[in-house]
């Protein structure tokens, strides 16, 4: 089973409008409410792929009773501590060719919550083969609280997919116990390291044995419409990706840690596990919807997928 953990989960509403007029009144027709958080698009991506997924994390209040729902609906199993304090909101305005967002910030959590939590997480990775951690943490807790995280899944021999970003995922990554495989950007790997990152190959080699990253099997470098940079163990492969219709890029990286996750829980070889979750990325892009991927054209785009492994 894949454990998709997503600590600061929330409602996501789309407010499409024709214009957006400031301090005035904006009608809006069509509201979409979805259960939103870097994790739970995984999850339902995972679960598209008729992988076996648990989606985990903290939630309270209405709202979070919400997210439940909506997971239900999609036949999403979940199983996520619940707090009294109302999980978020994150706002959307699609306007104009442009998306204004809106994002509010959740919950503060307690020490014991967050004890809490831990101690549960603990208990989920008894039906764990591999652990999947996306978005950021919510307010209250250390930024070490990922790397206690993966202390518990080194202890239970248990892999884990890291994608996050800021202080909190560099902590995740100063220690020994570091995840076994993070998907930064480019944005992001320049903000781990400190530098302005080009998407060079030699600057992308060189930037990947710094020892931040030591001990990491897989890294993933997600360059957008230009694909990957791929590293694992001491392998380098650049991935090239067809030209595609972009509907929507939103958790197009959450799709891929999806795809990625799918083809490790099934032991593919290397290679198709790059393509697998190259493809996933690609086809949530394709859709209007986040976090949802057409099955029916897996195979289709898979094959468009090159990968090339490079000196």
């Amino acid at each position: 089973m894949i454990l998709s953990v997503t600590m600061n989960p929330s409602v996501d509403i789309s407010y499409p409008i024709h214009e957006l007029k400031l301090d005035a009144v904006n009608r809006v027709e069509t509201v979409r409410k979805t259960a939103g958080g870097k994790g739970l698009n995984v999850a339902r991506v995972v679960a598209q792929m008729e992988e076996v997924v648990l989606a985990t994390g903290v939630l309270g209040g209405m709202i979070g009773e919400f997210i439940i729902q909506e997971l239900n609906k999609c036949n999403i199993p979940n199983d996520f501590l619940k707090i009294k304090k109302e999980s978020r909101n994150c706002i959307a305005v699609l306007h104009e060719g442009m998306q204004t967002e809106i994002l509010e910030s959740g919950p503060t959590l307690s020490k014991e919550e967050g004890i809490f939590f831990l101690e549960k997480f603990e208990c989920l990775l008894t039906k764990a083969t591999l652990v999947t951690i996306s978005g950021s943490l919510p307010k209250g807790l250390p930024t070490n609280f990922y790397h206690q995280m993966l202390e518990i899944c080194h202890k239970n021999g248990i892999p884990v997919i890291m994608d996050s970003s800021g202080e909190s995922f560099k902590q995740a990554l100063l220690y020994e116990e570091k995840p076994f495989a993070i998907k930064p950007n480019i944005t992001e790997l320049s903000q781990l390291l400190g530098i302005k990152m080009e998407a060079g190959i030699m600057d992308l080699k060189q930037a990947l044995n710094h020892e931040l990253f030591t001990g990491i099997k897989w890294i993933i470098v997600s360059m957008g419409g230009e694909g990957a940079f791929v590293q694992h163990g001491e392998d380098y492969y650049r991935v090239t990706i067809p030209k595609i219709e972009v509907v929507n890029p939103v958790g197009s990286g959450d799709a891929t840690v999806a795809g990625f996750a799918v083809a490790l829980h099934q032991n593919q070889s290397v290679e198709n596990v790059i393509k697998t979750a190259m493809t996933t990325g690609m086809l949530n892009t394709m859709e209007a919807r986040t976090g949802y991927i057409n099955v029916n054209k897996f195979r289709q785009y898979f094959d468009f997928v090159k990968v090339e492994r490079i000196d």
